[in-house]
């Protein structure tokens, strides 16, 4: 018994000290940085696009039907987010190989930036870590001029997930 309650008090212990060093992020905390490289092995990083709006899109896989409703959403859209003065990157864990094809096969004119490692999208808190598998989660960052998280979405519905950032953009912007 008293084992037993030993191993308790660690796992308490060592959960509670994870949970209190799990910062998540909310509007107005300044965007994690990054540098990754896009399906044409261009390197991004974040404080390039100082002084313009960034739409960060995280999502868990390519070339699988919800992943690809929403790149074509955003592809869609792309005249509009440009118009907006805005940039938009897809962000998985998949390779910047896997990405190209994606992009070619689906005509994306937009960076599909690699995480393989899930750095970046755990700095996001948009990192799922199942028990042999990860992937991004399906959420959004709205990104100012300053480098500041404007909007968070959250689990986003792929079909008109970019008409909701292009209206919110367009408020955030005025």
């Amino acid at each position: 018994m008293r084992r037993f309650t030993k191993q308790l008090f660690v796992s308490v212990l060592t959960l509670s000290i994870s949970l209190s060093s799990f910062a998540s992020l909310s509007v107005g905390n300044q965007a994690p940085n990054f540098i990754l490289n896009d399906q044409n092995n261009i390197t991004h990083n974040l404080s390039d696009y100082r002084g313009s709006w960034v739409i960060l899109y995280f999502y868990p896989k390519d070339d699988t039907p919800g992943c690809t409703t929403q790149a074509c959403d955003f592809r869609d859209a792309v005249e509009k987010i440009i118009a907006s003065r805005s940039t938009v990157f897809g962000v998985s864990l998949d390779s910047v190989e896997s990405h190209k094809r994606f992009a070619e096969k689906n005509n994306l004119p937009f960076s599909l930036l690699s995480d393989e490692g899930g750095v970046v999208s755990k700095a996001y808190d948009s990192l799922s870590n199942f028990i042999s598998f990860k992937a991004s989660k399906r959420n959004t960052f709205i990104i100012d001029p300053e480098g500041n998280i404007a909007k968070i979405y959250l689990s986003v519905k792929p079909s008109t997930h970019s008409q909701m950032v292009l209206n919110d953009l367009n408020q955030l912007q005025n």
